[in-house]
């Protein structure tokens, strides 16, 4: 994983200069810009925020800072780009739990709200979620797995990284539309779910490629489906693992999870515009494309903010059906 890292963080990309020229070439950015990532260092969303502060360094001539804020599935670091100066000096790389799920996890604790508190920019990429079993165990396909637990109810279990994040909500799903009893069993925080997972303790997890995709290549774990209605053919390794269209079609299943960039509500509009520009011309090179897909992730961006914001708006509907039908709460 560390040599991932520092692939990623190594390489270079020329591209032109969107700062302006003259006088009031200083007005925006006139300093260091944060960008907070609202997780643990070495993560995804780490990963993709370092990425992109790389890249948008060259292009609007002043640095670009990764802060990590972690805690709260992600609640922390976003409320304290909700309550920083909004002069677009402080953004935060967020994701669809923070800006659409959480929001119906905590429902009496959310310190603020995603649409009121945050003014959109852009999507920069999106993902799905992986399963995989333990290869010691018998299963060599996604039915054999789902005809055992309804054979044995209760007897498979499944790790994730938490209550109410991605890997929880896609199994429970799942079993939902399966019509089979498979006992989740949360940790805190995807490292050791993993852990467990190669000792034997638990059978299988759903969670995010990075964190997977090495044992799966190594041989430790068997990857037996995406959680995206389609599958992920552009990751090595995975062009022959299902997607959930293919293995429950009439399910309609899609774990599409997504990252994205949102300042402050109230900072100024010219401003947005400017990082809105930078940001989408970072995210549609071929180096930040070329450098997600290992990782399980697509590019993609949004053509204005305004399309972003009403993206975001259509997407809390999803996951309020999603999080409601799953029961989970945080709080």
């Amino acid at each position: 994983m560390i040599r991932r890292r520092h692939l990623l963080l190594g390489a270079s990309l020329a591209v032109p200069s969107l700062a302006p020229r003259g006088a009031a070439a200083q007005a925006f950015p006139s300093r260091p810009v944060r960008i907070v990532v609202p997780f643990a260092p070495g993560g995804a969303v780490d990963i993709t925020g370092r990425l992109l502060a790389e890249k948008l360094q060259p292009l609007l001539g002043q640095q670009f800072l990764v802060e990590n804020r972690g805690g709260a599935g992600g609640n922390l670091g976003a409320d304290v780009v909700a309550k920083a100066e909004k002069d677009g000096h402080t953004i935060l790389l967020g994701t669809a739990t923070i800006l659409a799920a959480n929001k119906f996890l905590f429902r009496r604790g959310m310190p603020f709200d995603p649409i009121r508190d945050f003014a959109p920019i852009t999507r920069v990429s999106t993902g799905t979620v992986l399963l995989v079993v333990n290869s010691q165990r018998p299963w060599q396909n996604f039915g054999e797995l789902i005809e055992f637990a309804r054979r044995n109810p209760g007897r498979v279990t499944m790790g994730s990284s938490g209550t109410g994040t991605a890997s929880h909500l896609t199994i429970s799903a799942v079993s939902r539309a399966a019509g089979v009893d498979i006992t989740h069993v949360p940790y805190r925080g995807g490292g050791p779910a993993i852990t467990d997972l190669l000792a034997g303790s638990i059978d299988m997890m759903f969670d995010v490629m990075p964190a997977l995709m090495p044992h799966v290549r190594e041989g430790r774990f068997r990857a037996l489906a995406v959680g995206s209605a389609d599958r992920v053919d552009y990751v090595p390794g995975l062009e022959n693992v299902p997607g959930m269209r293919e293995l429950m079609p009439q399910a309609g299943i899609d774990m599409q999870s997504w990252y994205a960039v949102t300042a402050p509500a109230g900072t100024p509009a010219d401003r947005i515009a400017t990082l809105h520009r930078a940001i989408v011309q970072v995210v549609r090179t071929d180096d930040f494309r070329e450098r997600l897909q290992p990782l399980g992730f697509k590019p993609i961006w949004d053509e204005t903010p305004e399309a972003f914001g009403a993206y975001m708006r259509s997407e809390e509907q999803v996951w309020q059906r999603i999080v409601e039908a799953s029961g989970a709460t945080l709080e």
